[in-house]
């Protein structure tokens, strides 16, 4: 096949290569690298600067307990001003560590109750004679022992806490 005159190859094929190095132009490369023994055959680490810092944001609590997100820019000066309140409290041992004691005698009293009632529900159902009144037994017993399904486990217990902070 002979090209037509005045067609441009390359716009045919616009993958091929601009310039073609024959085999003996990639062998002849490879040789130069052999014989320069300057450039060095592995490659070398050059340590960088550690960039500077941006910053840092941490949690932390406002003066009425509320959470709140503070910036520590590096780029204001580590004078006075950086121990104050509108800044917000120090992250390394300024502040007292808190203490809560948690307490959960009223979900304790409301789960013996309910398994006091329990446990007289089934007593006069029992000894219920009317098939009537022992239907309706059999329903508020059913009812109590669902209430007691829902609250006597530790998920409840721990919902239903109350903290106090020790000083």
């Amino acid at each position: 096949m002979q090209p037509i005159s005045g067609i441009n190859s390359r716009a045919l094929n616009p993958l091929a290569p601009l310039d073609r190095k024959g085999p003996e132009d990639i062998k002849r490369a490879g040789e130069e690298a052999k014989k320069d023994p300057s450039k060095p055959v592995v490659d070398e680490y050059t340590p960088e600067k550690k960039p500077e810092s941006a910053g840092q944001y941490w949690m932390g609590r406002d003066k009425d307990g509320s959470p709140k997100i503070y910036f520590d820019d590096p780029e204001k000066s580590s004078g006075p001003d950086k121990d104050s309140g509108a800044e917000g409290p120090q992250k390394s041992g300024g502040r007292k560590p808190e203490t809560c004691v948690g307490n959960t005698d009223d979900v304790d009293r409301e789960i013996r109750q309910l398994k006091k009632k329990q446990e007289e529900l089934k007593q006069q159902l029992n000894s219920e004679q009317d098939p009537a009144k022992a239907e309706a037994l059999k329903k508020q017993l059913s009812q109590v022992e669902q209430e007691l399904r829902q609250k006597d486990n530790d998920t409840y217990r721990k919902a239903h806490s109350k903290f106090t902070q020790m000083a």
